[in-house]
């Protein structure tokens, strides 16, 4: 068992980001198992879950005449269209069938806000409008985090960044972690990392 002052962070293992999904990663289910087993080390496990309402404005369909992985700028900056996907209430918003939710005890929804999308585990993608999950942790006495999930070069990227810069110590398991990899979207999230502290292993 790891620390008492250790905490692993899920990050978004839900179907819509799993083959067969809106937003599928490709070998996204592949780190499920793994994952279970990793929970097995830690007393404190968070999971967390994209949120979206069906008219979220990071969605494509919301845009006329702009395609999925094109980019609009929104008031906080440039914003990726995504696909819709991870609506509130839908399959395709549920964790994976096969990830031991369960044993969390805290899941963060995030990208509920109909305006502003959220990658990171911390804040919406404006950085200043908090999740919760700072306070979470730092109330449970956590000081180091480790993290994996879905997908290395957003979600896992900004969460990471996001951590080291609020002063925790941070990993990512590359290798339960999965990309999109959009030109040349993860290089540049793992150029990132590096460059700011987070420790990558795997």
């Amino acid at each position: 068992m790891r620390a008492g002052n250790e905490a692993l962070v899920v990050i978004d293992i839900q179907n819509d980001f799993c083959p067969g999904g809106a937003l599928a990663v490709s070998g996204g289910d592949e780190v499920v198992p793994g994952v279970n087993t990793l929970m097995d080390e830690f007393a404190t496990v968070v999971l967390t879950q994209d949120w979206h309402p069906p008219d979220h404005a990071s969605f494509a369909s919301r845009h006329p005449g702009y395609a999925p992985l094109e980019s609009v700028t929104m008031p906080y900056g440039q914003q990726v269209l995504w696909p819709d996907h991870c609506v509130q209430g839908t399959a395709g918003a549920a964790f994976h069938p096969a990830l031991q939710a369960d044993r969390g005890q805290c899941v963060v929804r995030k990208g509920f806000r109909t305006g502003i999308d959220s990658y990171s585990a911390f804040f919406e993608n404006d950085q200043t409008t908090p999740t919760g999950l700072e306070g979470y942790l730092r109330t449970r006495g956590i000081a180091r985090l480790v993290m994996v999930g879905l997908a290395t070069d957003f979600c896992v990227a900004w969460s990471a960044l996001d951590a080291v810069r609020l002063g925790f110590a941070t990993e990512v398991r590359l290798d339960l972690c999965r990309a999109i990899d959009a030109d040349g979207s993860l290089a540049r999230a793992l150029n990132r990392m590096r460059a700011a502290g987070v420790a990558l292993a795997g």
